[in-house]
């Protein structure tokens, strides 16, 4: 049925602008408010569906009230003599299709318009919209190169129910095309787990903006298929091919588009604000402009070439991965790809890798030059483990919390750092009584055996870049350095000695963002240093000719390799990325290509989690908030906000959740590491900080986010966090550690007072480690976690203040984290 010349209302019909699967679509005129404005009539058959109108009808009046500038605006649904018909905001233009069919947009251009569509969806979401329908035909671009998204939502709106709703047989509403085109261009955007006939939620969206921005920035269309079936094939089985996006794209971008991009909705962007902000950051110049800039950080994960044919990467679930290869790593054409050996290794029941008291990994794991075994640190000690048997075996005499193991060259001894006794020692493989090499400072950050028999480690806390005969004897300072000199100057760690014997390569950390690290050299004749690239860590030469290292950015940390000349102490090619989402501290390599690391879920850095509360039964009751990198979250005394700290974006910041409302506020925004909050008693929020030079120190800011931040105090040599409040809301009571001296990282309990010039006592010093101190409600006892002569954590009870009146052992075999219950009565606490 043709319109033109019809009046429908008080809408006068002009022209025909296309025909879409609801009907046709025509520009009109507004006779009462003289605007020009575009009818999509429905269907007859839809509209003799007297509840699929009421359902419909329904749907717009939520549609209408989106109000955005990037989304093109639903004024109303109408009828006119049985003509059911959808008044909307008329766009001049081209459809972003159109645009896309000329060619690749270029990249700055296709950051500005993705910049826009995630702001519509945001505006969107926060509103309970989905889209449903994202694609380039649904999105235009006016004169003005100002984007319009089209047909918010009217895809679950046409369909009804969307328990039975398929995308694939939903409308396009702005496309002239026919409906077998229709369909295939939907399909092309659906996110796989609509493909599968599940249920959809915003990360439906987030998926389909994924490949709007991949086609865009390619020009091409990122899933094909002849058939509807061949189409939604490639959207379950296709891997992308992310080496077809553009040579110089900001390495940003290529992770935003990778996390949108995950098949598994659980591994894509909890929100579009996020992908929002990413594009925000690139086009506002953080981290070297729009495109990739030569020699930058960034530039190690998007050079795509392929300079190595193949590489041993396997994920070791939640525990140990080894991957066993022999691979060539050459400048030359790529040899043809051998066949990948490999393995995971999931550690036994009852067997636990050596942790921190954060409950991160420490570093504990190596590889034997000649790839048949490898070792690794657990609570009880040193594991050995053939990669011709079963099962590890424990090296019986490796005492004294053995940490960072490294083979010697011929593989018959491993070294490690006796981390209770400070000492470095080396126990032969074969098993034995270990030998002590010499004493150490209570941090070491990094040690390698060299082909002379020397051990080259980083002393981080006495002295810095050191190297020692196997046989003991005084080490020698090859680089001084403290950790005390971090701020401004960086500390140099993981140190190794290249094959030409007299070049040193180190990581020069600058702080606790790895990106900011720089990979050098350092002369051991002339002491010259040399900067090879910035960002990563953990930087290890390879007997290929490569530098390995690990790059984390955006909570996720990956390893890469670049090729590097000896002679002339520089690099040679791209950064090529070989494996996602590994730990910074425990990757090796053997000399035959094998790699053995420890992924980043099993050590528990910025992993998503979920935030619920549970019951003494164990019952969890999850909140609505988004999974995120929480930790340390502290309800109010009024029991109606948590404040918590969220790693994201390279920082970690405090938040507040307010249970009440279910909304997330960000309560810090500096680029620092926030963390520890403890509520006080005047509804403020107190909390540890790196945020200005030297140490860090105490802050303090309210809870609803006014006023300014306070800074309560710091203390040279100590690192302090607060834990708990006294009774009275006075004293702040803190874990400190020390990080100075050779008698051990020192881990106390000390206080600092909210009043006056908020003066700093140690309260408790022991000889073990004291941290989380928790006061009771009536101000009189405080519990806390010690750690005893084989580091297991126990909980304990002290009088307060006066904590030398004795103490009660609460625990039995290990405990963490503990907390009073209101009425003084009971204690919680972790168990291991």
């Amino acid at each position: 049925m043709s319109m033109i010349g019809k009046t429908l209302s008080h809408y006068e019909i002009t022209s025909k602008i296309g025909t879409g699967g609801m009907g046709e679509v025509y520009q009109a005129k507004d006779q009462k408010l003289g605007r020009d404005v575009a009818i999509k009539v429905l269907p007859e058959e839809f509209a003799r569906d007297t509840d699929r109108v009421a359902r419909f009808e329904r749907e717009a009046k939520l549609l209408a009230s989106l109000n955005h500038p990037n989304i093109a605006a639903i004024y109303g649904l109408e009828e006119s003599d049985g003509i059911h018909f959808l008044v909307l905001e008329l766009i001049e233009g081209d459809t972003l299709a159109e645009r896309i069919k000329a060619g690749p947009i270029p990249i700055e251009e296709s950051l500005k318009l993705a910049l826009q569509i995630s702001e519509a969806l945001e505006a969107a979401h926060e509103k309970g919209v989905i889209h449903r329908d994202l694609k380039p035909a649904n999105i235009k671009i006016t004169p003005e190169g100002k984007i319009k998204v089209l047909d918010f939502g009217l895809a679950k709106a046409y369909s009804g129910d969307p328990a039975d709703m398929n995308l694939s047989n939903s409308p396009t509403l702005s496309d002239a095309a026919t409906q077998a085109g229709v369909i295939l261009g939907t399909a092309a955007y659906m996110p796989p787990e609509q493909a599968k006939g599940k249920s959809v939620d915003k990360r439906a969206d987030i998926w389909a903006f994924g490949v709007v921005v991949f086609e865009m920035l390619t020009g091409r269309q990122l899933f094909v298929g002849e058939t509807v079936s061949e189409t939604l094939a490639a959207v379950l089985m296709k891997d992308v091919d992310f080496t077809a996006l553009p040579a110089n794209l900001h390495p940003r971008v290529k992770e935003m588009l990778e996390r949108c991009l995950q098949k598994d909705p659980r591994e894509r962007y909890s929100g579009i604000g996020d992908a929002r902000f990413d594009l925000q950051r690139v086009l506002g110049g953080q981290g070297g402009g729009v495109v990739e800039g030569v020699g930058a950080a960034a530039e190690a994960q998007n050079k795509m070439r392929v300079s190595i044919p193949w590489v041993a990467a396997i994920a070791i679930l939640c525990l140990i991965i080894v991957g066993a290869a022999v691979w060539i790593l050459k400048s030359t054409p790529p040899a043809e790809p051998k066949q990948i050996i490999s393995f995971d290794y999931n550690l036994p029941d009852g067997q636990q890798f050596a942790r921190r008291m954060t409950g991160q990994i420490t570093p504990g794991l190596a590889i034997s030059p000649d790839g048949s075994k490898f070792v690794y640190t657990t609570s009880e000690g040193l594991y050995l483990r053939s990669m011709e048997e079963l099962n590890a075996r424990l090296l019986n005499g490796a005492e004294g919390a053995p940490r960072l193991p490294f083979f010697s060259p011929d593989g018959r001894w491993i070294g490690y750092w006796a981390f209770a006794e400070n000492k470095l020692k080396k126990i032969a493989v074969s098993g034995g009584a270990p030998t002590p090499i010499c004493d150490v400072g209570p941090a070491v950050l990094g040690a390698s055996w060299n082909s002379d028999d020397t051990i080259v480690y980083c002393d981080a806390m006495d002295g810095g870049i050191k190297r020692v005969s196997v046989d003991g004897g005084t080490p020698e300072i090859l680089i001084e350095a403290n950790m005390t000199e971090l701020a401004g100057k960086g500390l140099p760690v993981f140190p190794q000695i290249l094959p030409d014997g007299k070049t040193l390569l180190f990581t020069n950390m600058m702080g606790t963002n790895n990106a900011d690290n720089e990979i050098m050299t350092y002369s051991l004749e002339s002491g010259e240093r040399k900067v090879l690239f910035k960002g990563g860590g953990a930087a290890q030469y390879l007997p290929t000719g490569h530098i390995a290292y690990a790059l984390t950015t955006n909570n996720t940390t990956n390893l890469f390799t670049v090729p590097f000349d000896l002679e002339s102490l520089e690099t040679t090619g791209g950064h090529i990325p070989l494996v996602d989402g590994v730990n910074v501290s425990n990757i090796d390599f053997s000399s035959t290509g094998t790699l053995v690391y420890i992924p980043e879920t099993s050590a528990g850095a910025g992993t998503p989690s979920t935030l619920v509360w549970v019951d003494r039964n164990g019952k969890e009751e999850p909140l609505a908030a988004d999974p995120g990198a929480y930790s340390e979250p502290r309800i109010s005394p009024d029991g109606k906000k948590v404040a918590l700290s969220i790693r994201k974006d390279r920082n970690q910041d405090i938040y507040v959740w307010d249970l009440v409302r279910g909304t997330m506020m960000r309560l810090t925004r500096d680029e620092a590491s926030d963390g520890t909050p403890i509520w006080t008693s005047n509804n403020k929020i107190a909390f540890a900080s790196d945020r200005e030079e030297g140490w860090p120190g105490i802050y303090l800011k309210s809870a609803d986010g006014t006023g300014d931040l306070e800074k309560l105090g710091s203390v040279p040599d100590l690192l302090l966090s607060p834990s708990s409040l006294s009774a009275d809301g006075k004293t702040l009571i803190l874990t400190e550690a020390s990080i100075g001296g050779t008698s051990g990282i020192n881990f106390n309990i000390g206080t600092l007072s909210l009043e006056g010039d908020h003066e700093h006592k140690t309260l408790l010093k022991e000889d073990y480690a004291e941290v989380m101190p928790n006061i009771s409600p009536n101000g009189k006892w405080m519990v806390y976690m010690a750690m005893n002569s084989e580091e297991t954590g126990e909980i304990y009870v002290r009088p307060f203040p006066d904590v030398d009146n004795g103490k009660v052992q609460v625990s039995q075999g290990g405990g963490s984290a503990p907390l009073w219950s209101p009425d003084e009565r009971e204690l919680f606490y972790f168990g291991t």
